[in-house]
């Protein structure tokens, strides 16, 4: 099978292909960790990693996997539905703030990129949260679309880096 492919694409093609497929398998899988200390540093790992193996076009389409998957799979209450596109959004942020900076200066990538996303996801979930549902539960389901997230990406950028310094693309 592979053969027949290769004589079509170039053997490189197939392989950031197959590259792509994994990524995207992974993304698919990390929601079922249910734990938001878990997915969250695993999901934006894998965001940073994609920007530097496969480019910021590339990781915005994988980054929109793990948040379909843990809303349709009943991971994610089905109160947070209207903030979804807005984690989708953050998380392109993220990529694209990454994006920018990686190949200067990696760390002032993550920061910058962490924050980002961290300021756009707090303001806008905290806004739309408010106007959709209950305050109690609003502020619960806005807590954690703010603190955590600058967390998680910060440390997905630590776990990004060992895996990058690892393979040698940083």
């Amino acid at each position: 099978m592979i053969n027949d492919i290769s004589g079509i694409l170039d053997r490189r093609e197939v392989i950031k292909t197959l590259k792509m497929l994994i990524f995207a398998g992974l993304m698919t899988i990390i929601p079922f960790f249910h734990n938001q200390m878990i997915t969250g540093p695993l999901v934006n790992a894998l965001l940073f990693i994609a920007v530097c193996l496969f480019g910021a076009r590339i990781a915005i389409l994988i980054g929109l996997i793990p948040s379909l998957v843990a809303l349709s799979l009943g991971f994610l209450p089905i109160v947070s539905a209207p903030i979804i596109p807005f984690i989708m959004v953050s998380n392109a942020l993220l990529i694209l703030i990454f994006d920018i900076f990686w190949k200067k200066n990696y760390w002032a990538g993550i920061v910058a990129a962490s924050l980002g996303k961290f300021i756009f996801l707090s303001f806008f979930s905290r806004l739309v949260l408010e106007l959709s549902m209950k305050e109690k539960i609003a502020i619960t389901l806005a807590n954690m679309m703010s603190w955590p997230q600058l967390f998680t990406a910060l440390v997905g950028g630590l776990l990004a880096y060992v895996f990058l310094r690892k393979i040698k693309r940083i």
